[in-house]
């Protein structure tokens, strides 16, 4: 009986998101241009790079407390200016990342063939 809960406890907490590895592309539709994909790699050691973006370019990425914290450059108009987004992880799977920073959601698909 005890090998049974032990086995229900560990369900529970795979299944509140401890296990799940939020690495590797994801994409969103570009605002506007629904044909075109942007959004970030995720690589492990915590180094990120952006998708399809040359003025936004992420650098670095880390979960602490089920909140994805992306840094990077935005680049243009002769400067450089150095950002770093929060988001709250509101779901995750092996597909689909949906992130939110208030009631800004944003929905990103896993891409396994990404430049």
């Amino acid at each position: 009986m005890k090998k049974i809960i032990f086995f229900i406890f560990g369900l529970l907490l795979a299944a509140c998101g401890e296990n799940v590895n939020i690495e590797g592309k994801w994409v969103e539709p570009v605002p506007g241009m629904p044909e075109i994909q942007q959004g970030f790699n995720l690589e492990q050691g915590g180094k990120a790079e952006s998708i399809n973006m040359a003025t936004l370019q992420y650098y670095a990425w880390e979960v602490k407390d089920n909140t994805l914290i992306l840094s990077g450059k935005s680049i243009g108009n002769h400067q450089t200016i150095e950002f770093t987004e929060e988001y709250e992880i509101a779901s995750v799977d092996d597909d689909k990342l949906v992130l939110k920073n208030g009631d800004y959601v944003r929905e990103f698909v896993k891409c396994m063939d990404c430049e």
